[in-house]
């Protein structure tokens, strides 16, 4: 039984296999189905930018291919090439933005993390809009006295000491 390992057929391709610039003209063109003249003014109306070898031959990543098949499908619809410039700058766009949304939710999750303190002193932290979970033998009553029974501890409350957690405008609580 063979495995099959990063780089041997399309379902196998290297992380960074999208990225190389490997085909030639002749080998893209024939990949994305256009003549490798199309390619050429594709690259020269600045609608696919190949890499160049030092001698200044075009070299096409898997990327590039898929992109002019992109091209090639809207061209196919009816949509003249300076619609199909401004429609791939939108779509790239789009995807800038939502790597960016997608930096800043997670920036987020670690700016809302709430730390509350249990009565043994130990830190936790609480999603917001949840309490955490402690001991609950250790909470400690209104009356300052701690259970000795994890029974005893009324049913839904938190063995979290929130005294010196912020509320949501920042501020702590008043007592």
């Amino acid at each position: 039984m063979s495995r099959r390992r990063a780089g041997q057929g399309l379902g196998y391709l290297a992380e960074d296999a999208s990225e190389r610039a490997v085909y030639v003209v002749s080998v893209a063109a024939e990949l994305a189905g256009m003549h490798p003249q199309t390619l050429r003014q594709y690259d020269r109306l600045g609608l696919v930018s190949p890499a160049r070898t030092r001698g200044r031959g075009r070299r096409y990543s898997h990327r590039d291919v898929e992109r002019l098949r992109r091209i090639q499908s809207l061209s196919q619809e009816g949509i003249n090439l300076e619609g199909i410039r401004r429609i791939l700058d939108l779509e790239a766009r789009v995807e800038e933005l939502e790597a960016d949304n997608a930096r800043m939710r997670s920036r987020e999750a670690v700016v809302q993390r709430i730390f509350a303190a249990a009565a043994d002193g130990e830190v936790q932290v609480v999603a917001p809009g949840r309490r955490s979970r402690g001991h609950e033998s250790r909470r400690p009553e209104p009356g300052g006295g701690r259970p000795t029974n994890p029974a005893d501890v009324a049913p839904g409350t938190s063995p979290v000491s929130t005294a010196l957690v912020p509320t949501r405008s920042g501020r702590f609580p008043q007592r």
